[in-house]
């Protein structure tokens, strides 16, 4: 469902390919998934693919927490610095972990082994709402995935791997966000 009920804020571009890359591995629980137990609220449909979806600068506006309402959950996935996490997720709008973070982290071996293990691709949570971001990887290899990351120094989601009900791009800088307001990184498109 690409939810059609879209304002001026949110319209769809259907004729790009692109490639969201510099990802903040910190907010998504990459920092995207919470390490334990799959929140109540990301039981919500976590259904990637579709097109891009545009959000507005009213999504970040200021909240309880920086541009969130709460603070990155406990116990992230991937070993992710939750002090790190919440200062670029909730109180940052330009700027990422140093590249190449996700690489001193166990972030490689878990995908490998959770690909393994779900014979498929792995959900990435919000770090705040836990709600599903990305499942990767879709229509490539793990390696392909873990190398495109590695050659961008961020995790690096195809459109296909976003789960759009979930995630807008704002129009004028391109940075990519929750619905909620969890800062992730910049949509960098691949020439």
């Amino acid at each position: 469902n690409n939810n059609n009920n879209n304002n001026n804020n949110n319209d769809y571009v259907s004729d790009r390919r692109s490639i969201l890359r510099n990802v903040a591995i910190a907010g998504m629980g990459v920092t995207f998934s919470p390490l334990t137990t799959t929140p109540t609220s990301a039981i919500a449909a976590s259904t990637p693919g579709g097109r891009i979806q545009f959000g507005g600068e009213d999504i970040m506006t200021p909240k309880e927490h920086g541009t969130t309402s709460l603070p990155v959950q406990e116990n992230l996935r991937y070993d992710v610095s939750r002090k790190l996490a919440d200062r670029i997720c909730c109180y940052n709008r330009h700027f990422a972990e140093f590249g190449g973070y996700f690489e001193s982290t166990p972030f490689e071996e878990t995908m490998r082994n959770l690909v393994s293990s779900n014979n498929g691709p792995v959900t990435f949570y919000d770090s705040v709402t836990g709600k599903p971001l990305f499942v990767a990887p879709i229509n490539r290899s793990v390696e392909q995935f873990i190398t495109e990351s590695e050659v961008h120094g961020w995790p690096s989601f195809r459109d296909d791997e976003v789960v759009w009900d979930n995630v807008r791009v704002l129009r004028n800088s391109g940075e990519t966000v929750s619905v909620d307001g969890t800062h992730l990184g910049h949509n960098l498109p691949d020439k």
